[in-house]
Formats: C-alpha cells, structure tokens, sequence
C-alpha cells in the first residue's frame, strides 16, 4: 500500500483539498436462499474493458461514469484495463485480472458448489470518479435493473 508520501505532490494537494462526500448507509437486505443456490455477479471498478469494445474516456471531467459489461464467458486475462488513476500501482491488476475481477475464482466456487450459479454479465466501471453525482444519479440504477433483469442474488462490488 502507497503511503501518501509516495504520491506526486500534485495528488497529495489534491486529496487534502477534496471535498468528500457524506452517503448515509443503505439498509442491507437479509439474504433469503441459501448461498449454495445463489445467482452471484460481479461490480469491479478496474475499468476494464472486453477487447474491441470503446474504452472509458479519460477526458471526461470528473471521471467516466459510464460502464461496460463483462460477459460471464470472457477471458479474463484478455480484458483490457483502462483504469485512469496513477495513485495505485497497477502491476497487480496487469499480472493477475482476477485481482480487479475475480470472475476465475466466482467460477470456482460455482464448480465447488459454494454458489448456485455465475451470472450471466458483470459490470467493470472506472474507480477513480472524483464527481461521482452522474454515477450515482444515472449509471448505478441502470446497473442495479441490469442485475434484477439477470435474476441476481448477490452483487460483490469488487474496489480498485
């Protein structure tokens, strides 16, 4: 993990002048069915993007508040990451996908029994959205009908 001394002094002022949002909790709700009979997809925030579709625009002020779905068949290791943040290192995320998008291991306990099943899409996002109001207004319920359309149980939001 960077301590903060390790950042460019450009993003250090930036985090200290940052005016960080307040987001009251959400109530959680009560899993219903047991795990082993659950519909399982993922929500990463690695900005990866399946090749050949248009990757997240680095130009958009505030960040991108679009998002791209990663079908449950992709190859991982294929996706491409367009992450536009310099404040992690993203040598991990580049040697292993499944850092930013487990979808190997969701598999894995698909094929173990722990889940009922992979969904059919996940969503990659862009992290790094410094005025997330679009994100939440637009892009979260679009994705929230997406995964209600798909039947899912449980959504792991996968941070980057």
């Amino acid at each position: 993990m960077a301590e903060t001394s390790d950042l460019s002094l450009l993003l250090r002022t930036f985090l200290k002048t940052y005016r960080w949002r307040r987001i009251e909790p959400v109530p959680m709700t009560a899993l219903v069915k047991p795990l082993a009979r659950c519909r399982v997809a993922l929500v990463s925030s690695a900005g990866f993007v399946v090749p050949g579709d248009p990757p997240f625009d680095p130009r958009v002020r505030g960040g991108d508040y679009s998002y791209r779905i990663i079908a449950a068949t992709a190859d991982v290791e294929r996706l491409e990451e367009h992450h536009r943040s310099d404040s992690f290192d993203h040598g991990g995320v580049e040697a292993d996908r499944n850092l930013g998008l487990p979808l190997d291991r969701l598999h894995e306990l698909e094929a173990a029994g722990a889940i009922g099943e992979v969904a059919p899409r996940h969503v990659s996002l862009m992290g790094s959205i410094t005025a997330p109001g679009r994100l939440a207004a637009h892009t979260a319920p679009e994705v929230a009908r997406l995964l209600a359309a798909d039947e899912v149980d449980i959504a792991l939001l996968v941070p980057v």
